[in-house]
C-alpha cells in the first residue's frame, strides 16, 4: 500500500491566487486570519461597466490595476478574464519557467476551469446588433466563449505546445481542472501541468443566478438560521502540478473524488448523494480514512439547499468533530474558479512555511446556527490543526449534480 501511494503522488507547488481578498497567498491568510472581515461590497459595477442596468448585489470584486498583456498579444486573448489570468500567474512564473527548462515546452500540459471565459468581450457586438440591426460591427470574437480561451492564452502566452484544454462544469471546473491535470501525470502524458481556474463578474452568470432567486442581497452568512443565498465574486488560482517537488513545499494531492448524481439541473441532492460518493470517493484515492482529515474547506454557499445537503453529507462521512469552514464569505463564490481558489487557500493553510502556527480560519458568519442542519464543527478563531500531518479536504458542488472532493496534504520525500 505504501508504495502504491508514493508512486500516487501529485506535488503541487505554490500556488498563484488573486480574488477580491488579495493577491497571493501571504495576503489571503493575512485577511483570513487577521481581520475578521469581508472583502465583499455592494455594487451595480458588474453592470454599469456595460451600460447595462442591473440590480445592486455584494460581490467580491478585483479591483486592483492588472498585469498588461505583452504588446505583441494577438487580440483574440485580449479579455478581463485572461487578465485577470495573467496577473495571477506572474506569482507563479519562475516555477513555469523552470518547468519549461526541465521538460520542454511539449511536456508541460494546461488544464484550466472556467465558466464565464471571455463572454462579456463580445457585449459590444449585441449592443449594436440591437440598436442598429447591424451586426458586421464589432466584429464578434469566437475565441472569447470559447470553454478553452484561458488555456489556449497560456499555452499561448508561454510558448507551450503540450496538451491544452479547457474544464467547464460551472462550479466544479477549478477542481476538476487538478483532476484532470493528474490523470494526465498519471498516465504520462506530460511532465508537468498549469492546472486551475478563472472566472470574471460577468452580467450574463450574475443574471442567471438572479434568475434562480439565490443571490443574497446582504452578505453571505453560510450554515446560519439566516442564510439567503450567495455573493458571486470573480478570481483565479493557478497551481503547478508535478510527479516530483519543485519546490520546498513538499504539499500534494493526495486524493480525488467525483460524482454526478444528476438530480436536478440546478439543485443538489437533498440527502448529498453525491457529495457524499465524491467525498468517499476521494478518501479511497488517497488512501486514508475520514479520520485523517484535520481540515475541510467547505463548498459552503449559503443558500438553503446548499448548505441542508452539505452538512448532512459531511456528518454522515466525518461526523460531528471534523473542523469544517467555507471561506466564500472572504472571497465570494467565484464559479468556474471556485474549486482552484479554496484549493489554493488549502494549501496555504496546509503550508507549515506560511501558516507556522498551524492556524484554521474562522468562519465569517453571524454563528447563529440553524438546528435543522447536521451539526458540524465550523471553525472560530481558537481554531487549529491538531498534532501530526497536516491533511485537508475541499469539496465543490455544481449544477446538474456535479460534486468534486480534493484531497491535499503533507507528504514525506
Amino acid at each position: 500500500m505504501n508504495n502504491k501511494h508514493n508512486v500516487d503522488k501529485l506535488f503541487l507547488s505554490k500556488p498563484a491566487i488573486l480574488t477580491a481578498l488579495g493577491n497571493g497567498i501571504e495576503d489571503h491568510l493575512h485577511l483570513l486570519f487577521e481581520e475578521q472581515k469581508s472583502p465583499l461590497v455592494q455594487s451595480d459595477n458588474v453592470f454599469s461597466q456595460y451600460d447595462l442596468v442591473g440590480k445592486q448585489g455584494y460581490f467580491g470584486e478585483v479591483n486592483l490595476p492588472l498585469r498588461p498583456f505583452p504588446a505583441e498579444l494577438d487580440t483574440q486573448h485580449r479579455s478581463r478574464n485572461n487578465q485577470l489570468l495573467w496577473h495571477t500567474l506572474a506569482q507563479i512564473e519562475p516555477q513555469i519557467t523552470d518547468c519549461i527548462k526541465r521538460f520542454g515546452s511539449s511536456r508541460i500540459a494546461v488544464v484550466i476551469g472556467t465558466s464565464t471565459t471571455g463572454v462579456d468581450e463580445n457585449i459590444p457586438v449585441f449592443k449594436s446588433g440591437a440598436k442598429y440591426q447591424d451586426w458586421s460591427e464589432p466584429s464578434f470574437n469566437v475565441q472569447q466563449i470559447s470553454f478553452s480561451a484561458p488555456a489556449d492564452f497560456v499555452a499561448e502566452v508561454y510558448g507551450l505546445t503540450g496538451l491544452t484544454y479547457g474544464i467547464s462544469t460551472a462550479c466544479t471546473s477549478g477542481a476538476r481542472a487538478l483532476i484532470s491535470a493528474a490523470r494526465l501525470l498519471k498516465n504520462n502524458l506530460c511532465d508537468a501541468v498549469i492546472c486551475g481556474g478563472v472566472d470574471t463578474l460577468s452580467p450574463l452568470t450574475v443574471s442567471g443566478f438572479g434568475s434562480l432567486s439565490v443571490l443574497s442581497e446582504q452578505q453571505t452568512n453560510p450554515f446560519s438560521v439566516h442564510r439567503n443565498g450567495i455573493n458571486i465574486g470573480e478570481g483565479a488560482a493557478v497551481f503547478v502540478m508535478t510527479k516530483e517537488p519543485i519546490d520546498e513545499s513538499n504539499i500534494a494531492l493526495l486524493g480525488y473524488g467525483s460524482s454526478s448524481d444528476a438530480y436536478h439541473m440546478s439543485s443538489p441532492h437533498p440527502e448529498g448523494e453525491g457529495a457524499i460518493s465524491a467525498f468517499l470517493n476521494a478518501l479511497s484515492s488517497a488512501q486514508l480514512s475520514a479520520k485523517d482529515i484535520g481540515w475541510i474547506n467547505l463548498h459552503g454557499t449559503g443558500t438553503i439547499h446548499n448548505d441542508q445537503m452539505e452538512s448532512l453529507a459531511v456528518a454522515k462521512v466525518f461526523g460531528h468533530h471534523t473542523a469544517c469552514t467555507t471561506t466564500k464569505p472572504y472571497t465570494g463564490h467565484t464559479l468556474g474558479a471556485a474549486g482552484a481558489v479554496e484549493a489554493a487557500i488549502l494549501w496555504a493553510i496546509i503550508s507549515r512555511q506560511y501558516n507556522s502556527q498551524g492556524k484554521l480560519p474562522a468562519q465569517l458568519w453571524d454563528k447563529q446556527t440553524d438546528p435543522t442542519l447536521s451539526q458540524l464543527a465550523i471553525t472560530d478563531n481558537t481554531s487549529c490543526w491538531q498534532n501530526g500531518k497536516r491533511i485537508g479536504a475541499s469539496s465543490s458542488f455544481a449544477f446538474g449534480g456535479n460534486n468534486s472532493v480534493l484531497i491535499l496534504g503533507e507528504c514525506n520525500g
